[in-house]
Parts: C-alpha cells; sequence; structure tokens
C-alpha cells in the first residue's frame, strides 16, 4: 500500500510514478551508499548540548532524523539550506553534521533560529540568507537566493503555509540555486488527492499536487518513503488537533535537479 497518496487516485497515475521512482532506484540506492561517517556526525548532533529534552523527545517516535536525513541523501561534505527552520529542531542536527566538512545556509523566517540557535559556540558557520526587503513566505514574489551551486534543500512541513503562487515562485529560486543534480527534499502533511478546501484541512497538502508543482519548476522525482507516514491519522482532523498533531501522516519526498 502507498500510504502517501491515500485518497482518490488512479491506477494510471500509480503505473506512471511507480514507472518513475523504479527508474531513479539506482541513484537512490547510489545516495545511501558510504553514509556511514554522515551517519556518526548526525548521531553526535543528535547528543548535542543545545538540543532540549522536548527536541530529544521527538526523535525516534515522530522525526526520525538519521533515517530521513540518509533517505535525502544528505553527506557530510555538502552544501545545504535549510528552509522554514523555525526554532531550530533541524538545525541543530545539520549544522554539527556539516560543519568543517560543507556549509548550512538558513532562510526564510529565520529570526527564531538567530536568536535561539546560532549565536551559541558551534553554530557561527551557518549563513543566513534573507528574502527581498517586504516579501514574506506567504507572500512570495519572483527572487533569488543570491546563491548558487548548493548541492540540498531541505523543508520540513512548511509547504503548506503558502499558497499555490507563492510556492511556484519558491520552487523556481530552489532550482536556481542547486547545482546540477542537486537534492530538494519536502516532508509536509497529508491532504487525501483533489480533497477540496475546508476549516480542517487547510494545512494539509495534496502530495500529487505538490509532485506536479515541484516537477513543474524543472525537477524529476527521484523516491518517495513512508518513514512519516501514519495508518493512525484518517486525514479528516487539523494538523495542530490534540489527537493527531506531532502524529500527523506526512509525506516525503525527495527531487533532483537534471
Amino acid at each position: 500500500m502507498i500510504k502517501l497518496f491515500r485518497g482518490n487516485i488512479g491506477p494510471a497515475f500509480l503505473a506512471g510514478l511507480a514507472v518513475t521512482v523504479s527508474l531513479s532506484a539506482p541513484v537512490a540506492q547510489a545516495q545511501t551508499d558510504d553514509f556511514a561517517s554522515t551517519r556518526n556526525k548526525i548521531e553526535m548532533a543528535l547528543l548535542g548540548a543545545t538540543r532540549t529534552p522536548a527536541e530529544i523527545a521527538r526523535d525516534e517516535i515522530e522525526r526520525k532524523p538519521v533515517a530521513t536525513l540518509e533517505f535525502f541523501g544528505l553527506r557530510e561534505d555538502m552544501r545545504v539550506l535549510e528552509l522554514v527552520p523555525g526554532a531550530g529542531w533541524y538545525t541543530k542536527i545539520l549544522a554539527p553534521t556539516l560543519r568543517g566538512s560543507g556549509k548550512l545556509y538558513v532562510a526564510i523566517g529565520t529570526d527564531t533560529v538567530a536568536e535561539r540557535v546560532l549565536n551559541q559556540p558551534g553554530f557561527d558557520e551557518v549563513e543566513v540568507l534573507h528574502l527581498p526587503e517586504g516579501m514574506t513566505l506567504r507572500e512570495l514574489a519572483p527572487f533569488n537566493f543570491a546563491v548558487d551551486d548548493l548541492d540540498m534543500v531541505l523543508t520540513f512541513r512548511n509547504l503548506h503555509n503558502m499558497n499555490a503562487q507563492s510556492r511556484a515562485h519558491l520552487n523556481d529560486a530552489i532550482f536556481d540555486s542547486l547545482s546540477t543534480g542537486g537534492l530538494y527534499g519536502v516532508i509536509d502533511h497529508t491532504r487525501r488527492h483533489l480533497e477540496l478546501d475546508d476549516r480542517e484541512n487547510g494545512r494539509r497538502l495534496d502530495p500529487v499536487l505538490m509532485i506536479k508543482e515541484i516537477q513543474a519548476a524543472g525537477f524529476e522525482l527521484v523516491d518517495f518513503s513512508d518513514l512519516h507516514a501514519s495508518v493512525a491519522d484518517d486525514l479528516t482532523l487539523e494538523v495542530g488537533h490534540e489527537t493527531v498533531t506531532g502524529r500527523t501522516d506526512r509525506f516525503t519526498l525527495l527531487f533532483r535537479k537534471p
């Protein structure tokens, strides 16, 4: 069962998705090779003094950072952009992992992470990329990150805060910032395929439409994962509802710039 796409999805789409993923399988397999050194650095970062007990409690049950970053193909020598870092849950893992060999950039909504994380020892190499003045996550016009040749861009449960036009401008900027072969990893809360907007699903996204939007920017789909799928979430409740918060069904997608 493909948990990511529960709902009304036709067999033609699933067949096409299977072909796309199968063609990319050798690449995805190659990305899992030689992960040992990076894994060690991630696991050391998980023990970092800046991480709070509440952050640590989310590791294995909810966020699975080692498996997630392995799926996305992270390597310790990459130049990586994390979008909308929030309070820095992933920043506290990515920055120590990349320190010395690679580089971490953060962009969009960086005030909190700058205040709580980036001023602490060990995070001085993280670089903040700023949006053009007056532009916000919810209202993006065409722009660029003023950086190129990135190896990876990651966004964790952020695209649902944007409308389709803003996502299109963001995806274009991400595409331009990546080097050829660069990777784009996306996680977000799942909405049923083609379900109309209502009060409960406003912070959920149709993964099929996300694939379509991101491919429209020029990306190719490499793979999907059920790491963050949850059969306990029937996709009917708002993601902040007490019975599903922290345990929503989430799609996990990996794209590449050809």
